[in-house]
C-alpha cells in the first residue's frame, strides 16, 4: 500500500474531527437543543417529585423516551441536513473526503442531542438521589437506550434527506417514519396476530420486533425492569424465547445493529449524491 493511501484514513479522521467540533459548538448554541434538554430535565424532576419513588419515575420515563427521542431525532435531523446543504457544498468544493464529512455532520448532531437527553434525565436523579438498589443500573440502561435511539433516528433522518431534494417531502417522510415505527407499528402487529392467529406466529413476531428499533428499546428496558405485563405481544414472545439476561443481551445487540445499518445506508447515499 502506498504512502498516500495510508494517509487517507488519517486525513478523513482529521476532517471528521474538525467538522464535529464545529457542528457540536453550533448545535450547542441552538435554542432547540436547550429546550430539548430542559424538557427532559423538567419531566424527570416532576416525575421524581410527584410520581412516587425513583423506580416509578424511571418506568414513566420509558414511555416519554420512546415517544420523544425518535420524533426529535428524525425531524430535527432531517431539517438540520437540509439547512446544512450550502455548508456541505462549500466543504465538498475543497479537498475533503465525503466519508469524513458525513461522519462529522452525523456526529455533530447525534452527540449534542445525546448529551442533552442524558443530562436532562440524569441531573434530577443526581440531586434527588437514588432511593433503591439497582436504580443506577436502570438509569444507565435508560440513558443508553435513549442514546442508541438518537443515533438510529438521526441516521434515518440523514438517509431521508439525502434521498429527497425537496425539503417538504423529506420532512413528510420523516414524520411518516416516526408515525410508523413509534405509533402505528404495534397496531399493525396486533392486526397480523388477529388475521393469522391460527398459525404459529412466534418466529414472525420476533422478526417483526427486530424490524423496529423502538420495539427493541422498549423490550430492552422492560426486560431490565422485569415488567412483563407492559411488553406487549412481541415483547412477551421475545421474553419467552430468550429470557431475562440473554434477552437483554440480544435486544442490545440488535439495537446496536439498528444503529450501524442506517449509518451505513446514509454514508452510501452521501458518497453517491450529486450535490
Amino acid at each position: 500500500m502506498t504512502a498516500p493511501a495510508l494517509l487517507v484514513p488519517a486525513v478523513g479522521a482529521r476532517v471528521a474531527g474538525k467538522v464535529v467540533k464545529y457542528e457540536v459548538s453550533n448545535v450547542l448554541r441552538s435554542r432547540w437543543l436547550l429546550a430539548y434538554a430542559l424538557f427532559f430535565l423538567v419531566a424527570t424532576d416532576a416525575l421524581l417529585r410527584f410520581g412516587g419513588d425513583g423506580t416509578k419515575a424511571l418506568l414513566s420515563l420509558v414511555s416519554v423516551v420512546l415517544f420523544i427521542i425518535p420524533l426529535v431525532g428524525v425531524v430535527f435531523g432531517t431539517t438540520y441536513l437540509y439547512d446544512a446543504r450550502e455548508f456541505t457544498e462549500v466543504l465538498l468544493a475543497q479537498p475533503v473526503g465525503r466519508r469524513g464529512l458525513f461522519a462529522g455532520l452525523y456526529l455533530g448532531l447525534a452527540l449534542p442531542l445525546s448529551l442533552g437527553f442524558a443530562a436532562g434525565v440524569s441531573l434530577p436523579f443526581a440531586w434527588h438521589g437514588f432511593d433503591a438498589e439497582g436504580q443506577r443500573a436502570a438509569l444507565a440502561t435508560l440513558v443508553a437506550a435513549g442514546v442508541a435511539l438518537t443515533f438510529v433516528f438521526v441516521a434515518l433522518a440523514f438517509v431521508i434527506a439525502l434521498r429527497s431534494d425537496d425539503k417538504v417531502r423529506g420532512l413528510g417522510a420523516a414524520i411518516g417514519v416516526w408515525l410508523l415505527l413509534g405509533l402505528l407499528y404495534d397496531g399493525l402487529v396486533l392486526f397480523v396476530v388477529a388475521m393469522f392467529g391460527d398459525w404459529p406466529l412466534e418466529r414472525p413476531m420476533l422478526a417483526l420486533m427486530l424490524a423496529n428499533p423502538v420495539d427493541l428499546a422498549r423490550v430492552l428496558l422492560l426486560l431490565h425492569f422485569d415488567v412483563s405485563a407492559l411488553m406487549g405481544y412481541t415483547g412477551a414472545v421475545f421474553q419467552r424465547f430468550f429470557g431475562g439476561t440473554t434477552g437483554i443481551a440480544v435486544a442490545a445487540a440488535a439495537l446496536l445493529a439498528w444503529v450501524a445499518a442506517p449509518v451505513a445506508l446514509g454514508m452510501r447515499a452521501f458518497r453517491r449524491k450529486d450535490f
